[in-house]
Formats: C-alpha cells, sequence, structure tokens
C-alpha cells in the first residue's frame, strides 16, 4: 500500500510540535521534514493571525497624577483605549537546536485612539487622542515538549517587545497638556502596550494553542481492522535549513497490538529543497499493514462455482474436472468443488529507485462438497505471482495500485491422482484478475493518511521512489474559510 484557528495557527506548532520522548534507538517508520520555505510560510500565517487577534484587543485604562512645576498636581485618565489599525510587517521563524523555536516581528506599526480627562480642583478638561506607536519589534520562544501521553505541549518560555516611537496627537490647543504626557506618561503607555503584546501571545498559546494540541491523537483508524501509530520518537533533528520529525508510522491491528518481528530501516533522505514540507514514509510502515491484513484474514479467499463466469469452458464440479482428472469424477460423480486459497505469509513491499514489486505465494486448497455440509480436501496447489504496484498521492493520502503478473500453478499434494494443471492456471488467473486484485486494490485506493491538521492544503506534490522509502514533497495551503 502506497500513493484552528488562533493567534499561532494550527499549521504552526501542529507540525513542529514534535519534540517528544520516544523510543530511542528505534527507527522511524515516517519521517516528515520542514524545509526553510516551510518556516517563512508559517512566519507569515501566524504575522497574519497575531495582527487578526491585535485588531480585537481592548487596552486596559489607566490613570494616576503628576506634578507640573507652578501648577501643581494634576489628575489624569486615558480611557476607552482601542487599536484602530495593525500592520505587522516582518517576520521570520528560527530553529532554536533543542529547544523549540523563535519567533519574531520588527519594524511595525499600530495606531490607537481614546479619550483623556485631566482635573485639576475645579478645572476639568477632556477631549480625544491618538498615538501612533512605531518601530515595534516582538521576540518569542516557544519551549516545546511533551507529556506522559504521548502528546506534545507548548509554553512561552520567554517574550518581549519594544516600541521605538510614539507620536501624540490630542485634540484642542493644549500643548502643556502634550509636554506633560510627553514627559510623564509615554513611558507608562509604552509598558502598557508592551505588556499587553506579550499577555496576548501567552494567552493564546495557553488558551488555545495546548487545548488543540490535547485533541491530537497519537492514534488514527483505518478501519475495522487497522490503525495507524503517530507517536513520535526522540526529538527533532535541526539544521541551519530543515527540521526532520520523526514519527513511529506502524500500522498495528486493532483487535491485536502484536509485536512486529522487523525493524525499520535507516531512511537516506536526499537533500531536497523545493517544497515546503516533505514526507518520507518507510516500507516499514507498508509492511506492517500487510502483516495486519494478512494475519485478519483479509488475503483469503474461496472461489464457488457461481463466481466462475457462465461462458467459461471448466465448472468447479467433478464432471467438469472428468476430461483432466478422471479419479475425481469416479470417487465423487456429479459433486460440486470449493477452492480455499490463502496467501501463505504477509507480502513485503520492496522499494528500489523508481520501482515498488512485491511478490505473493498462494496455497489453494481443493474440497469436494459432500452431503451434510462435509468438506472433504482432495488436491492442493502452489500459486507464485510477481506484483508491481503504482503510487499517486490524492491531497491527504497516499493511495495503490498493483498490477499482477503471469501466475505459476503447480500441484503439490493430491489424494486423486497426478493431473495437468494448465486448465486451472486459466480458472485462478481469471478469479484474481477479477476478484481477489480488485478487493486489494479497492483497499489500497483508501489509502495511507498522512498525518495532517485541520485546515491544511497539500498542493503541488512530487512523488520519489528510493531505496526503502517514498519520499513526497509539497507545498502546504492554510485554509482560513
Amino acid at each position: 500500500m502506497v500513493t484552528s484557528t488562533g493567534t499561532l495557527p494550527s499549521l504552526l506548532l501542529g507540525t513542529l510540535l514534535t519534540f517528544t520522548s520516544g523510543a530511542l534507538g528505534a527507527n522511524p517508520g515516517l519521517v516528515v521534514r520542514i524545509t526553510d520555505q516551510g518556516l517563512e510560510y508559517v512566519a507569515q500565517e501566524e504575522l497574519l493571525a497575531l495582527q487578526s487577534k491585535l485588531h480585537k484587543v481592548t487596552l486596559p485604562n489607566f490613570d494616576g497624577d503628576v506634578r507640573i512645576k507652578h501648577f501643581g498636581s494634576v489628575d489624569y485618565r486615558f480611557h476607552s483605549l482601542n487599536i484602530q489599525s495593525c500592520k505587522l510587517l516582518g517576520s521570520a521563524l528560527k530553529l532554536l537546536p533543542n529547544q523549540g523555536l523563535h519567533f519574531s516581528i520588527s519594524d511595525s506599526f499600530i495606531q490607537v485612539t481614546g479619550d483623556w480627562k485631566v482635573r485639576k480642583r475645579i478645572l476639568r478638561l477632556d477631549g480625544s487622542f491618538d498615538v501612533k506607536v512605531k518601530g515595534i519589534t516582538i521576540s518569542v520562544n516557544l519551549l516545546l515538549d511533551s507529556e506522559p501521553s504521548g502528546r506534545p505541549k507548548v509554553a512561552v518560555s520567554s517574550c518581549s517587545s519594544h516600541i521605538r516611537d510614539v507620536e501624540v496627537h490630542i485634540s484642542g490647543d493644549l500643548g502643556w497638556l502634550l509636554n506633560l504626557f510627553h514627559n510623564q506618561i509615554e513611558s507608562r503607555f509604552r509598558r502598557v502596550l508592551e505588556s499587553k503584546i506579550c499577555e496576548i501571545i501567552e494567552d493564546s498559546v495557553t488558551s488555545e494553542l495546548q487545548p488543540y494540541l490535547q485533541t491530537l491523537p497519537v492514534t488514527t483508524e483505518i478501519d475495522h481492522l487497522a490503525g495507524l501509530d503517530y507517536s513520535l520518537m526522540g526529538a527533532p533533528q535541526a539544521t541551519a535549513q530543515m527540521l526532520d520529525v520523526m514519527f513511529k508510522g506502524e500500522i498495528f491491528s486493532r483487535d491485536d497490538h502484536f509485536p512486529v518481528a522487523f525493524l525499520a530501516p535507516v531512511m537516506n533522505l536526499p537533500e531536497e529543497h523545493s517544497r515546503m514540507v516533505y514526507f518520507a514514509i518507510s516500507d516499514y510502515a507498508f509492511n506492517t499493514a500487510s502483516l495486519v491484513y494478512h494475519k485478519a484474514g483479509f488475503l483469503n479467499f474461496t472461489i464457488t462455482d457461481d463466481v466462475i463466469p457462465p461462458d467459461s469452458s471448466i465448472r468447479l464440479n467433478t464432471k467438469s474436472f472428468r476430461a483432466f482428472v478422471p479419479r475425481i469424477a469416479r470417487l465423487y460423480p456429479n459433486t460440486n468443488l470449493e477452492l480455499q486459497g490463502a496467501v501463505i505469509s504477509a507480502p513485503r513491499l520492496n522499494f528500489s529507485p523508481g520501482n515498488l514489486s512485491t511478490a505473493a505465494q498462494m496455497e489453494i486448497e481443493a474440497f469436494v462438497l459432500l452431503p451434510n455440509s462435509v468438506k472433504e480436501p482432495v488436491f492442493r496447489l502452489s500459486v507464485a505471482t510477481n506484483v508491481s504496484a503504482m503510487l499517486t498521492f490524492n491531497t491527504s493520502k497516499i493511495t495503490g495500485f498493483l498490477e499482477p503478473g503471469k501466475i505459476q500453478v503447480e500441484l503439490k499434494e493430491s489424494k486423486v491422482g497426478r493431473f495437468n494443471v494448465e486448465l486451472l492456471e486459466a480458472l485462478l488467473n481469471y478469479y484474481l484478475l477479477n476478484n481477489f486484485y480488485p478487493k486489494v486494490n479497492d483497499k489500497l485506493a483508501e489509502g495511507f493518511p498522512l498525518p495532517l491538521l485541520r485546515k491544511i492544503q497539500l498542493y503541488d506534490p512530487i512523488l520519489q521512489i528510493h531505496k526503502d522509502f517514498l519520499f513526497l514533497g509539497t507545498n502546504v495551503r492554510y485554509l482560513r474559510v
């Protein structure tokens, strides 16, 4: 088998938040590689999300008193503060090796409006004001870790913001008040706004992002037989240009999560940077799927006469078999036959550069159907075939299609004498091509689900086959609607 909204969008940490403890020494079955292009896109999305959040924030009122030379003590109050416009311009998202992420915004602008009041004994003045806050820089470090459940967690380890310049415009001819604001209030206003920015970010991480991450399952249901283990393994491997995130990537039985007898191979990922994200899917993922479906009996089959086409020269009864197995017609005259087939062992999918293949070894046993539902075994066949596989990608899943080769049939055991199996080859080939492989291909069409979060769309994919793994590169789009 192969081919939320918030200040910090799901795209940012749902994909990158995988700094977790895991089974050291084991190789991952799935690696997600995020390139510098992917990090740049995440930074742009974060910028837009934070900008939208700031537009909805109401700043706190603040008041106090100040002593002015030759005038005495004056009480002031600034209230109804609202952010009228906000332009966050430059943004960057950088990796912090062994820690997490550093997100920064620079050269940004906020315009705030509000009302003011000044009181001095019986003198009361009021009006409105407009503040242009320029040269805002924001710096946030995010600590990425894991919980005992295996799910990721995030916390703001540090946050700082700085305002380079404040321009104040106050209604009325009040030059002395303007000077008062600059000399006594500006620093306080600056501190309020700087702390509010970090408060917004910290609140978003705590109340929106972290609860959202708690909903991320460590397993995904494929169907009633199988599930996919997306538990995280070890810390990501960061370089200056990319981040590799390791997942277990094992498909398991939902009825019996039995241990797998083989390990995932080491994947030597190519140095590709043309896409935002790459998914390296080991043959381990597909071969554990083969184990599950084989053990569940999904690859077993039964051939009866009603599935043979009406115009076939051979029927599944002893009369039809008289021509090449005379003894069976004498021992069991006018009796129906049934063939029961099974794949002997779980087929292994082989990855080589540009090619996928597998081989199936089947065993088919023939029974005569006696009265009272008794089934008497009469002969046993061995069937071998090579199979090629094709891969496709359909926006969220890797899907596959098997193209079978010519089958080879051998008589392994017979209670009705030796006979030529060529006529049976045609019958078996018809059944496998028209019943068995379509059933398997329908299952492969359901696909291998990639670890994607809500509102994430992949586009512009490239698909490569390397030794031991499938390599899918794609760009990412965050759907806001």
